[in-house]
């Protein structure tokens, strides 16, 4: 069974807990456990939707798997509709990160660890937190010291009462901006307004920073090319598989290697697998005509093939049915109509 909310418009976040899925507070919609597993619901007002599978880096096995087992029970539920997405933390598509305008916030822990119980006490609050990227801006708990401060990022100073936003003398405008927002969605939602926030530009740092973090000793330069990691790019060199599971294994045959490719080479009654995984990314396409097997095994389908071709596990996972192709997947093809 799945909560009511599942038909209606709008962004439904759940996390796995204890093999159940739960529906995210509105309040802690943004922030992800590194420890966790989410799925995400998009549902838009004029048809269409899209389901997103995220795994934290520190997700159990077990949570995986029953995070990709409720991927696929709530796609059979929304009749094999919504676009499916496989997200791991850090690497997430640009549709994902699309629904956070203020970017996003990992920290660490998880259900199991017991390491997310939210704080009664806010006086006890003591996180720091680095903001990368310029188009797809994420915020990620690190280690409370000024070791992992440098003069090319902005960071986020969480006291609980006091939030300090850090601009760094070679931080890009963009950075500055979202570091405000951020802290100033943690004070309105996480500390319901009941907190300061405070924007700080290095070299200006108040009492109170150097008195959790100490003596400010000389900060390392900023790495430029980070920035451009932080933001993921679509590469458009690809090769196109058609997939059949009848001989009780995934069989895979090579059907072209040079995109853009024709849409006369996909086929209702089969199910195929659009490999750009050296850029990061590969896509499922669902034949309306496939057999139900081939198309609700989706997602053990990706991870074999990530496995075969000796992919990194953060590899982004796209799974679309034929008649409901994103256009992402749709601009691989010479035509499209």
């Amino acid at each position: 069974m799945f909560d009511d909310c599942v038909h209606q418009p709008g962004l439904h976040v759940f996390r796995v807990e204890k093999m159940k899925l739960v529906l995210v507070p509105k309040e802690q919609v943004g922030v992800f456990y590194s420890g966790d597993s989410y799925l995400l619901l998009n549902n838009i007002e004029k048809g269409g939707s899209n389901l997103h599978f995220w795994i934290g880096k520190d997700t159990s096995v077990d949570e995986q798997g029953a995070s990709a087992m409720f991927c696929t029970q709530l796609d059979t539920y929304l009749n094999g509709h919504p676009v499916q997405y496989r997200e791991a933390q850090g690497h997430e598509s640009e549709k994902f990160m699309s629904y956070f305008s203020n970017g996003i916030k990992y920290q660490e822990g998880g259900v199991s660890s017991g390491l997310n119980k939210v704080h009664t006490d806010i006086s006890q609050i003591k996180k720091l937190y680095v903001v990368k990227g310029k188009k797809n801006i994420r915020a990620t708990e690190v280690d409370l010291s000024w070791a992992s401060f440098n003069k090319g990022d902005c960071f986020i100073l969480d006291l609980g009462e006091k939030i300090f936003a850090w601009c760094g003398s070679q931080s890009n405008i963009l950075e500055r901006n979202k570091a405000k927002d951020l802290a100033n969605q943690i004070r309105d939602c996480e500390r319901k307004g009941k907190a300061k926030v405070e924007i700080v530009q290095e070299g200006e740092e108040p009492e109170d920073m150097i008195t959790i973090l100490g003596a400010k000793p000389a900060l390392r330069d900023g790495n430029p090319e980070e920035d451009k990691q932080a933001d993921e790019q679509n590469a458009h060199a690809a090769v196109l598989y058609k997939v059949s599971n009848a001989s009780g294994k995934m069989d895979l045959t090579k059907v072209s290697e040079s995109s853009p490719f024709g849409k006369e080479l996909l086929s209702s009654d089969d199910c195929f697998i659009l490999d750009n995984g050296k850029n990061g990314r590969i896509f499922i396409w669902k034949g309306k005509k496939a057999n139900k097997e081939e198309r609700q095994s989706s997602l053990d389908m990706a991870n074999e093939f990530i496995a075969r071709m000796k992919y990194s596990k953060t590899t982004q996972v796209q799974i679309v049915t034929e008649g409901n192709e994103s256009g992402l997947y749709k601009q691989y093809f010479k035509t499209w109509a």
